[in-house]
């Protein structure tokens, strides 16, 4: 309860007089949510073209008075395309995406901005399924991806520090846990995470009994071991990257091949891990977390968003005990922190893999434009205070 984004307290507004006779299942597709929505910030929706633009507005009825900009226009833009749009000074603010960073770095009259969210990407193993019935993981102790030793070696296998230096020049960074370094305390920085080491990635698989035949390893049983690995398309980088991984897997032995054999658009992605898709084994992904640090949401018995389906009862346990009343005690809390990162590497059914700095290109004649926190809001830029110098 004592930081925001812990759900113990609601933090959002709606206008429930404006909402209250729509039926709760048809709210989401009503036309007060879709097309007339109320807004209580400094800017309204003008106009709304899907999946193209949004064009705002000041709202006449904000309670700090009106906003400097008469207008905010919203475009979706290609990732390809991102670079170009940022030298030829197409828009005011514009993500840079890292990989592209030396095609814009030298841009003129432009202010590069940056802060590292709270957020990382991950190597996650399917273990199980989601149970609805129950609402519940459940997971599968025969699975084949439920061998620790298994899952460690693919670690170890991942040279991530000699990716993200080669393709988003050091803006990408490893992250040795499932903390991120943001949280301070409850960030356990002796933790190693997984360095890349092949030869230790060789004896955990030879110790563990996934014997070569031929070019393959086989599981202990003898039988032939393949995994199936998905990963999201992006930008024109994320086709070489994806296969370089594979690529380090194949040199431990392991005979690891893309789900449906090329990479999968975003929602088709997360569509497949959520309903347990038999064609993946083992997958990569990234989220932003709360700003309450508990891993609770992502990593329970009862958390959807756990799409490897792990349940262990230790990790139940060490849970409970960092969101327990005990914790109201700080040095409890980290120390229990402490040991669930211990506790989450050692097992690896998450494997923690890298962040990346968020920089901003923005229009040197903008002013007012802040990725730092301040009192009225501690995620974003304050609109009402964006506006152009003389």
């Amino acid at each position: 309860m004592s930081n925001a984004g812990s759900r113990s307290l609601w933090e959002a507004v709606e206008p429930y007089h404006y909402l209250k006779d729509i039926p709760f299942a048809k709210l989401k597709s009503s036309d007060r949510i879709r097309k007339n929505p109320l807004f209580f910030g400094p800017f309204k929706i003008e106009k709304l073209v899907r999946g193209q633009s949004a064009t705002w507005v000041p709202n006449k009825y904000y309670w700090r008075g009106k906003p400097k900009l008469d207008k905010v226009v919203i475009s979706v833009v290609s990732p390809n395309s991102a670079s170009q749009a940022i030298k030829s000074h197409k828009f005011d603010i514009i993500p840079v995406i890292n990989t592209q960073w030396p095609q814009v770095k030298n841009t003129k009259n432009v202010n590069f901005i940056a802060q590292i969210p709270i957020a990382y990407h991950y190597l996650g193993f399917k273990v199980g399924k989601w149970d609805a019935e129950k609402s519940k993981n459940v997971m599968n102790p025969n699975a084949k991806m439920n061998n620790k030793a298994l899952r460690q070696a693919i670690g170890y296998a991942m040279n991530v520090d000699a990716v993200n230096k080669r393709y988003t020049y050091g803006l990408t960074f490893r992250v040795k846990t499932l903390v991120p370094e943001k949280f301070g305390d409850y960030f356990d920085k002796t933790e190693k995470g997984y360095n890349y080491d092949l030869k230790k990635a060789n004896q955990i698989l030879d110790k563990a009994g996934y014997k070569k035949k031929g070019k393959w390893r086989v599981q202990p049983n003898g039988k032939p071991l393949v995994i199936h690995f998905a990963a999201m398309s992006g930008d024109t980088t994320q086709e070489p990257i994806v296969q370089n991984y594979l690529q380090q897997w194949h040199k431990v032995g392991l005979n690891v091949q893309l789900s449906t054999g090329r990479l999968i658009e975003h929602n088709s992605f997360y569509d497949k891990l959520q309903h347990d898709n038999k064609g993946v084994d083992m997958y990569l992904a990234g989220w932003s977390t709360p700003t309450e640090p508990s891993p609770h949401p992502y990593y329970s018995e009862s958390a959807p968003f756990n799409m490897t389906r792990f349940v262990t009862a230790k990790n139940n346990q060490l849970l409970d005990e960092i969101n327990s009343q005990k914790a109201f005690n700080h040095d409890y809390r980290v120390k229990k922190f402490h040991e669930w990162q211990r506790y989450m590497n050692d097992e690896a059914y998450v494997i923690p893999v890298d962040n990346s700095y968020q920089i901003f290109a923005v229009n040197d004649k903008i002013s007012g434009y802040s990725l730092k926190p301040s009192k009225q809001n501690n995620k974003h830029p304050l609109w009402n205070e964006v506006g152009f110098t003389k």
